[in-house]
């Protein structure tokens, strides 16, 4: 084997029942190099990603590191070759501490020296500029935080091939810049990392080449240096996207919301307005309070002070329940944990926070509920073979648009998506912008909150900034830019 190729595949084919995850592909990966893994979601990267940790078995061929060739590879001898996998789900022991987490399975037969892995774990966060108290509990922490400790984890194994899926899904933009920082570091030490993500810029700001994979097929590698956003995009949905984000005049006449002094959930006295047509973007650093108060606001978390105006009278929202009837809805961060039912089928899902108007006598109308999910799965081009699939086994971006299936069920007027696009892929989230301009322009009203920069910037008519639980500054459209939002989140 080429002794510049860190690791190649060769003919790689998985098949389930009735799809071709991965169709025979072959491409390699050099030592010491950023090397991205592009594609939308089901072009087969978190299959590739699992035979290379040996998650699970490929069909038909070969997967090369250094010197071995393995027909199919075990957890045990990937890990053996220094191989670790930090997956979007991630794999620490909640109710360890962070030092434990990172240093689990690394004793070699002794008994644990707990104050020694404090001081191991102490010293390699502080190595990587990572500023989180490894006596703390992982179920304690940020997702942000632990995707820190995952990354830790990894490094302290001495890993030789890291392979990040997603990486700064959870991370704000300021964390980013330390997950860069990181990996750079990583680069110098000539570890190779893998790198996949759907965010474009990522991707042209620290990878060295990038291979795009489609329909479970391989498509083209291509050295950074050499391509450009459009023909990367081009190549990964297999067609040219017009524009990354769809023009839309928002006039601000009719405030259809009035907050005031809105206070709780570690957040305090917040003020602003929602016009009908409107997206209001929420932007700030991890722990500015931008879920927090969004979450007081939606009524599942109480509120300590202030007041809520809607289309002009005051309202009393001290409940989901509350704010579901006064045409609020919810679109989560986390929509695995908090938006969907993920054993139940795709026509459950879409139509349970409307229930009261498909059920008659306690009797659910199952002519009514199945009309009600075919509609919604047509009006946002759901791809499913069938309404009782369960959403557990649908891509990122189909999941996402259940759950606004089921927002929109209810006959919400103000939307709060949290997080729109976090974990699909480009031609998902171009759906899902043009839904949301469609939903604007039909007088629903939408506030968005959002680490991606660029999404803020290129989706909000207006941007509220809160900084570390308090309002930093509402930015009107014309003095948007990067540097003066950043500027105010981080309290200057």
């Amino acid at each position: 084997m080429n002794t510049g190729i860190a690791l190649s595949v060769e003919n790689l084919t998985k098949h389930y029942p009735g799809v071709v995850a991965l169709d025979h592909v072959s491409f390699e990966i050099r030592k010491g190099e950023i090397h991205a893994l592009s594609g939308e979601n089901g072009a087969g990267k978190s299959t590739l990603i699992k035979l290379i940790a040996g998650a699970i078995e490929p069909d038909e061929g070969f997967i090369h590191i250094g010197n071995d060739s393995y027909a199919k590879i075990s957890p045990k001898e990937s890990r053996a070759h220094k191989i670790e996998v930090i997956f979007q789900e991630f794999n620490l022991v909640p109710t360890l501490t962070v030092a434990e987490n990172i240093l689990l399975g690394d004793h070699r037969g002794r008994l644990a020296d707990f104050k020694e892995m404090e001081q191991v774990a102490k010293k390699l966060l502080e190595s990587l500029g990572i500023k989180i108290n490894p006596k703390k509990l992982v179920r304690e922490l940020t997702p942000a935080q632990q995707q820190m400790v995952e990354i830790s984890k990894a490094i302290a194994k001495d890993v030789k091939i890291l392979i990040m899926d997603e990486p700064t899904a959870p991370l704000t933009m300021h964390e980013t810049e330390l997950l860069f920082e990181i990996v750079e570091k990583l680069k110098e030490k000539k570890v190779t990392v893998i790198y996949i993500s759907h965010r474009m810029e990522e991707i042209f700001r620290i990878c060295d080449r990038v291979t795009v994979m489609r329909d479970g097929k391989y498509i083209k590698t291509l050295n950074i240096s050499e391509t450009d956003r459009d023909e990367l995009i081009q190549l990964m949905v297999g067609r040219k996207l017009e524009t990354n984000y769809p023009l839309r005049d928002c006039r601000k006449n009719e405030a259809v919301l009035k907050v005031e002094g809105l206070t709780g959930n570690g957040v305090s006295n917040i003020s602003f307005s929602l016009y009908k047509g409107e997206i209001l973007g929420i932007a700030g650093l991890v722990g500015s309070g931008r879920t927090e108060i969004m979450r007081v606001l939606y009524g599942a978390e109480p509120a300590e002070g202030g007041e809520i105006v809607l289309n002009g009278k005051k309202v009393c929202i001290k409940s989901v329940t509350d704010a579901i009837h006064y045409g609020f809805g919810l679109i989560p961060e986390d929509r695995k944990e908090q938006g969907l039912f993920l054993g139940m089928d795709i026509k459950w899902n879409i139509t349970f926070n409307s229930i009261k108007s498909i059920v008659k006598y306690f009797v659910v109308n199952e002519t009514k509920e199945r009309e009600t999910a075919e509609a919604y799965c047509r009006k946002l081009k759901i791809k499913t073979p069938s309404l009782n699939q369960k959403a557990v086994n649908l891509s990122g971006g189909n999941q996402q648009k259940v759950v606004l299936a089921k927002t929109l069920a209810q006959n919400a007027q103000i939307l709060i998506f949290d997080e729109p696009t976090r974990g699909i892929d480009v031609g998902a989230k171009q759906e899902i912008y043009l839904l949301m301009n469609e939903m604007v322009s039909a007088g629903k009203s939408i506030i968005m909150i959002s680490s991606d920069m660029e999404e803020l910037l290129g989706m909000s008519d207006r941007i509220l900034v809160l900084s570390e639980g308090k309002q930093a500054g509402m930015v009107e459209k014309e003095k948007f830019s990067q540097e003066y939002i950043l500027n105010l989140a981080s309290g200057e």
